[in-house]
């Protein structure tokens, strides 16, 4: 875990447990998307994303049908680390041949910025009002990546900046100093975000994060990530690179979103 602090994301090799788990959950995820109204809700980028929130039917332990709770290295690290927080309805972010093309209503340089820089950003911080003010409103406390198809080189992996989260964490603490914990939540983080996100990409190192079903990503909530653009050529199976996210939040309006764990 000493790594994980350093970098901001471990990478777990493969389980058996974890690929049985995936199978189950790639085929409940693969009913789930073809269902009209909720794929037509999440399918992004021209038909060449799907974004997913929500799409995992599983319970708070993971479970989903035709598996048991979910487990594994990865997992067992991040509940050591955080607890054992219930999980959410898992995301399921599906990329295709030809990511990214312009998302409906993105403008000509946020389309170019997910092109360049893999759309990079820190989870929890939503875009709010007319203005899309960066404000914190999901207090996740880890991210766990859980790929569902095998895929080749070139397939959009998830990107993380090195050490990124220290760079964020340090910015964060010091636009929040004397706010209440309580109150991080009204705080408007646009500006600062920007700036330590141009910082990132001039002092952290870009790493590719390459997966397949049976392995596991933990990554530190601060991290800057994002997912790199399709290559031509790289291999995939129809249903495209699949993969699945838990970010389960801290209960309560404690600091713990500013924790250096």
């Amino acid at each position: 875990m000493s790594a994980f602090l350093q970098k901001g994301w471990a990478r777990f090799g493969h389980d058996a447990g974890v690929a049985a788990w995936a199978d189950a959950a790639r085929n409940a995820a693969l009913r789930r998307m073809a269902e009209p109204a909720h794929r037509a809700a999440r399918v992004q980028c021209g038909g060449t994303w799907f974004v997913g929130v929500d799409t995992l039917p599983n319970d708070a332990r993971g479970a989903v049908e035709g598996s048991g709770p979910l487990s594994g290295p990865g997992y067992d690290a991040a509940r050591a680390l955080y607890g054992d927080l219930p999980l959410h309805s898992g995301q399921v972010s599906v990329t295709w041949p030809g990511y990214p093309q312009p998302r409906k209503g993105e403008g000509e340089a946020a389309a170019r910025y997910r092109t360049r820089r893999d759309a990079a950003h820190v989870d929890g911080l939503l875009a709010v009002g007319d203005t899309r003010a960066r404000m914190l409103k999901e207090r996740h406390a880890y991210i766990l990546g859980l790929p569902l198809t095998d895929v080749g080189d070139g397939a959009s992996p998830l990107v993380a900046w090195e050490g990124s989260h220290e760079v964020m964490r340090a910015a964060f603490a010091t636009a929040l100093e004397g706010v209440p914990p309580a109150d991080w939540g009204a705080v408007d983080l646009t500006e600062i975000y920007k700036t330590t996100r141009r910082e990132v990409f001039e002092r952290c190192a870009r790493v590719e994060l390459p997966a397949q079903p049976g392995e596991a990503v933990l990554m530190h909530r601060l991290a800057l990530h994002g997912v790199a653009p399709w290559q031509e050529g790289a291999e995939a199976p129809p249903e495209g690179r699949m993969i699945a996210y838990f970010r389960p939040e801290f209960i309560g309006q404690g600091p713990d979103w500013l924790s250096a764990l």
